[in-house]
């Protein structure tokens, strides 16, 4: 697990070194897939960096870059990664900052590592079922496990919300998450509400800088599955809105039920 959790963060923080090249540097033209999602080179650069590192692991690999794969060929996989290369390219386009590179391993349908670099603010979040959840502030380079152990902050932190907070979608925020948040306000009176782009509204819960996330809008695995070992080990629970149970993971359809975080 060590082994490859060093792996994960070293693909996430190569990956994401090159994406803030792009950002920064370079033009980037924007194509569309057939979901009309947005694709850039960005998406594909840090796709082949995290495919080459992980590679390495003979564990197999589900990224949305990545080719499609039947459920014929995944249904027997007892351990898979899943890979979001950019997790919010379309904040990514607006250049807000708010992307991640996400990977996540899942051994028997539920994550049990999770690394999620957020590469604009050199954030790095990384999980284990071993070690918990940890946050890192002013990552660029891997130095070692023990270099960044030294500086990491076990999540969650402390909440100083003096309101009960949700944390929101920028991008893709349903009516009935809005209903849902207005709902909350009958139970906690003041309900501060924050949009925030990618998987980082998932790691604002881990942290515990937010109580809820709820999404009633449609995800995919590899948006949440690297949010959900992050959360799942600072002791919160992402809970698929139609069995009530924790989400499970390299399902048939890739396609996220809604799902609340708490």
């Amino acid at each position: 697990m060590q082994n490859n959790l060093e792996i994960a963060i070293k693909a996430s923080l190569e990956a994401g070194k090159r994406i803030m090249e792009i950002y920064e540097n370079e033009d980037f033209e924007v194509d569309f897939k057939g979901d009309d999602s947005p694709l850039t080179k960005a998406d594909l650069a840090s796709h082949q960096i995290i495919m080459q590192h992980l590679s390495a692991t003979d564990i197999p690999v589900l990224s949305e870059e990545g080719r499609d794969l039947s459920y014929e060929e995944r249904k027997n996989w007892s351990s898979l990664w899943i890979v979001d290369p950019i997790d919010g390219t379309k904040e990514f386009i607006k250049k807000n900052g708010e992307f991640t590179v996400n990977i996540a391993l899942v051994r028997d349908q539920k994550p049990v590592l999770g690394v999620i670099y957020v590469p604009a603010l050199r954030e790095l979040y990384y999980a284990s079922e071993e070690a918990g959840s940890y946050k890192v502030d002013n990552v660029v380079d891997f130095d070692g496990m023990e270099s960044l152990e030294a500086s990491a902050v076990k999540l969650p932190k402390k909440n100083k919300n003096k309101s009960f907070t949700v944390v929101a979608s920028k991008s893709h925020l349903s009516e009935e998450t809005k209903d849902y948040i207005e709902k909350l306000k009958d139970g906690h009176g003041k309900v501060e509400s924050i949009s925030k782009g990618s998987s980082l509204k998932l790691c604002m819960v881990a942290e515990g800088k937010a109580d809820e996330y709820p999404r009633f809008a449609p995800t995919m695995e590899w948006d949440t599955a690297a949010g959900q070992a992050i959360c799942t080990f600072a002791g919160k629970t992402v809970y698929d809105h139609k069995t009530g149970k924790e989400m499970l993971y390299n399902r048939e359809n890739l396609l996220n039920n809604w799902f609340l975080v708490k």
